[in-house]
């Protein structure tokens, strides 16, 4: 039997027959990935079939490497590129699992700054069936090993080794074609990583990525103050004017921006057996001086939060791969949310995050800012058990901050970034007192328990702020920065909104995060304009009055009467009150009805499209090129890092210096007495 066996493949005792079997197992495995593992919406024949060919040209290209190389080594160089092209689809399956894109290398590269939680979430969502990718190279290994494939020593002729290499770059320039006729502009047009892995595949992504990353490295490099030209024309031609029965109604008054991380829309005046999930910030959001935003979404992409933070305070998009914050915030210039109100209104601006002040490259990036205070990891009191996933348990974090914000000298700007709600929504039980859904979905049923308890915190710190006088004087935003649960789940989200079936048009309302500004005797209620995330800096400068006509900023004032209401987001996907386009895609965005468009119609939407790609890309040029080094606006100086330091004594020091002197702070009008103990809160562990 075994000699038949032998027998039968004497074709793969050839370095030719070993090269097929390698490439065609890879082919095949890769191909499984694309069908189980990735949303890659492949429509029609065409596309089908590109998703279906597009493992072959690359494979036959990196795997043709090794044909160039003689007897045994041969063999082994395939089996080492088969480990990394392995490891590469592995890698991204467990990263597209929890964030619904593609690893890049601003990625990457930026992974270090967000400490070793990225990758105790990575290995939680981990399954073993991942790792069948490498199930063929063991099979191979072993077959070799035993003989069962003979290595072949002949020299393998160069001519077909490279009538290989050209076959392969054939195929690759075929594809592309084939692509290009289906989806016109595919590498200059679009953001949407899905769309270059299921025309051209995994490996022809990496390399586009590799490009596009060496590309705004030069960027910089060649950028000139020329390049500011077309944004400032675009600015100006898409200016709207305030809304007069809301501007400068908030004037003076002191600004905390509450971070709910992951927090979603659908969260607000949810329930669990019966029990509403977030009781406390539902009272807030129908409060009759909140002013809250229903058509609310979060714009963010690879930088998840880092993108937020960078559109909430900045007005300017997070990128297509990466992270902005941690690429970009040490070296470029900008006119962020602490400058601008410290220089035109005299605001003190503090940051808060119970983590390491590293993660996004906060330590460096809030100095280009302007923040003059940031309190990190080691402004706080940590024992066992105060922290959870990553960082600072949020109750805790609440109650030890109340010590550096009643000595910020008035009016301030605060900013506090909570993390208890975040993947993978650990709790120990003595904090637990909700109850989970029942989707069956591991991810997903805790969810609703941290954001419970994320509740219940923001309760705690809404309570103290009224004991000591800051809840009249002050504004207080409360927002989402991005999903908890990200599209992966479709099922699970299928079961929380009470649908047999998920759409694009589900996933995207799923998108929806909270934003809710509060004030003493602010005229609230729902508001239903369409907007988002970049959207938050024109409408908060609008609310305090303060003048922001010629700073840099996409976003509009979402309380103006003439804004333009299309929510541009990173993938080059947008919605507006009519229409929503998803991919190929275009729904009615009011009833989720999937539109076959009339000539009218399309030329709407195609309107609509060329303002998304024109704003995004205008974005991504402020960046790259780091052009606001060569834009000074009237009312606004560049900002100083070098006057920062967030070390904690030093910053401490300065602190108390500063509200000594100008006597506004809740600590001096309290005669020095400290408000700390007027902070209430359950939390077991201060017990």
């Amino acid at each position: 039997m075994a000699n038949f066996f032998k027998r039968k493949t004497n074709w793969l005792n050839t370095r030719m027959g070993f090269f097929l079997l390698i490439v065609v197992l890879f082919w095949v495995k890769t191909y499984i990935a694309y069908q189980t593992e990735f949303t890659l919406g492949a429509k029609g024949s065409v596309q089908q079939f590109l998703l279906l060919i597009n493992p072959l040209p690359a494979a036959l290209l990196v795997f043709g490497i090794a044909l160039y190389f003689r007897g045994r080594l041969a063999y082994w160089l395939m089996l080492i590129i088969d480990v990394l092209e392995s490891t590469w689809i592995f890698a991204n399956v467990v990263y597209y699992r929890e964030f619904s894109d593609f690893l890049s290398f601003g990625i990457m590269k930026g992974s270090s700054s967000v400490g070793n939680n990225l990758g105790k979430s990575l290995a939680q969502i981990t399954h073993l069936y991942d790792f069948f990718v490498y199930v063929d190279i063991i099979v191979l290994i072993i077959l070799l090993v035993t003989h069962v494939i003979r290595i072949d020593p002949r020299p393998f002729k160069r001519r077909y080794a490279l009538s290989i290499t050209v076959l392969s770059f054939g195929l690759m320039f075929a594809e592309f074609g084939m692509a290009n006729a289906d989806r016109s502009g595919l590498l200059t047009r679009t953001f949407d990583n899905n769309y270059i892995v299921k025309y051209l595949g995994l490996n022809e992504y990496a390399a586009f990525n590799a490009y596009q990353t060496q590309k705004e490295s030069a960027t910089r490099a060649s950028a000139n103050a020329s390049d500011m030209k077309s944004v400032l024309k675009y600015l100006k031609q898409n200016r709207v004017s305030p809304n007069v029965s809301y501007y400068g109604k908030e004037k003076g008054k002191n600004v905390f921006i509450i971070h709910l991380e992951s927090f979603q829309q659908f969260l607000i005046d949810y329930k669990v057996d019966g029990k509403e999930v977030t009781p406390t910030l539902n009272k807030f959001y129908h409060n009759d001086n909140t002013l809250s935003f229903d058509n609310f979404y979060n714009q963010v992409a690879q930088g998840k939060t880092s993108d937020a933070e960078m559109m909430l305070e900045n007005s300017l998009f997070g990128l297509p791969q990466g992270s902005a914050m941690t690429t970009y915030g040490t070296q470029n210039t900008f006119q962020a949310a602490p400058a601008i109100l410290s220089q035109e209104a005299g605001y003190t601006s503090a940051a808060f995050h119970g983590d390491v002040p590293s993660f996004w490259n906060r330590d460096n990036t809030y100095k280009s800012w302007g923040y003059q205070y940031f309190f990190s990891s080691s402004a706080y009191t940590e024992k066992a058990g105060y922290s959870v996933g990553y960082g600072l348990k949020d109750k805790i974090f609440f109650k030890q901050s109340a010590k550096y914000i009643e000595q910020l000298p008035q009016p301030f700007y605060a900013k506090l970034i909570t993390l208890t709600n975040h993947y993978p929504y650990e709790l120990d039980k003595k904090n637990t007192d909700f109850p989970a859904t029942k989707t069956g979905d591991k991810t997903v049923d805790p969810y609703v328990q941290t954001a419970h308890y994320l509740d219940q915190s923001f309760a705690e710190f809404l309570t103290y702020l009224k004991k000591v006088g800051l809840y009249k004087n002050s504004v207080i935003v409360a927002y989402g920065d991005h999903y908890g649960i990200s599209n992966n789940h479709r099922p699970a989200i299928a079961q929380l909104l009470g649908k047999d079936k998920i759409t694009g048009y589900d996933l995207t309302q799923f998108q929806k995060v909270p934003f809710m500004v509060h004030a003493d005797g602010l005229k609230g209620g729902i508001n239903h304009t369409y907007g988002g995330e970049i959207d938050v800096l024109p409408t908060l400068l609008d609310f305090l009055g303060v003048k922001n006509q010629d700073t840099v900023q996409f976003g509009q004032d979402l309380l103006a009467k003439n804004r333009n209401q299309t929510v541009a987001f990173r993938n080059g996907n947008f919605v507006s009150p009519k229409y929503m386009k998803v991919g190929g895609t275009v729904y009615d965005t009011k009833t989720g009805e999937v539109l076959t468009l009339t000539a009218a119609q399309k030329k709407e939407v195609d309107q609509l499209q060329n303002h998304v790609t024109t704003e995004l890309s205008l974005s991504d040029r402020v960046i790259y090129g780091d052009l606001l080094r060569f834009y000074s606006p009237k009312n606004f100086k560049k900002v100083d890092k070098s006057s920062f330091s967030y070390k904690y004594t030093p910053a401490m020091a300065k602190l108390a210096e500063a509200q000594k002197e100008e006597k506004t702070s809740v600590l001096s009008k309290n005669d020095g007495k400290s408000t700390v103990s007027d902070y209430k809160t359950d939390a077991p562990e201060l017990k």
